[in-house]
């Protein structure tokens, strides 16, 4: 089992950056895949990013690529999402999720632990 926290998120202009933050307890951080997914009000839960458990692989959204960066610590047990030139259609909680030890991590139905969310506003 692993259990995630988040924090971080905030609101914050059109334009501007956030850093949003997952700790990980347990030990089976290392061998999981992670992801941060977001849900606005009234939507589906939407896949942004997925890191793979060595960190060796990256997967963004479309709508996300070129402005998030995803980063991870498996020392420190710690997941990291710098958000820069935010726009108001970011504006989301934000999930940090974990998948099954050592498998896929390219869906949302793939991940199974999850944390509370953390609101991230942008104003236009």
């Amino acid at each position: 089992q692993v259990q995630l926290e988040e924090s971080g998120g905030g609101l914050v202009q059109a334009g501007g950056s956030l850093r949003l933050s997952c700790t990980a307890s347990g030990d089976t951080f290392s061998s999981r895949a992670m992801g941060w997914i977001r849900q606005a009000p009234g939507k589906e839960r939407e896949y942004v990013v997925g890191i793979k458990w060595d960190g060796s692989t990256v997967r963004y959204a479309d709508s996300v690529r070129g402005r998030f960066i995803a980063s991870r610590d498996n020392i420190k047990k710690q997941l990291v999402l710098q958000m820069n030139d935010l726009k108001p259609e970011d504006t989301a909680v934000y999930y940090c999720a974990a998948a099954t030890p050592y498998q896929r991590y390219h869906y949302v139905s793939d991940f199974k632990s999850w944390g509370r969310g953390t609101q991230v506003t942008v104003s236009s």
